[in-house]
């Protein structure tokens, strides 16, 4: 998917909506904006804030902490890459 946007005076683009819904993003989604050979890469990456409460339903069926922890850390990895 490819589009041609407009670059503001201010140096700002509009992500075109179509490409918006494919990456699941919204007004309130943060982004990673880096440069490779020479080309603008956007990442959506995710908001820690967003993941609590996540383990709430494991934690209670699971009262084993090194268990919790485990968990954590792969929806934590997943999350980030």
């Amino acid at each position: 998917m490819q589009q041609i946007v407009t670059i503001t005076d201010q140096g700002q683009i509009t992500i075109p909506a179509s490409m918006r819904r494919a990456m699941s993003l919204d007004q309130y989604n943060k982004a990673l904006v880096k440069i490779e050979d020479r080309k603008l890469l956007i990442e959506p990456i995710v908001d820690l804030l967003s993941l609590g409460g996540m383990l709430i339903d494991k934690s209670k069926k699971q009262k084993n902490i090194d268990k919790i922890i485990e968990l954590e850390e792969k929806i934590i990895s997943k999350m980030i890459r």
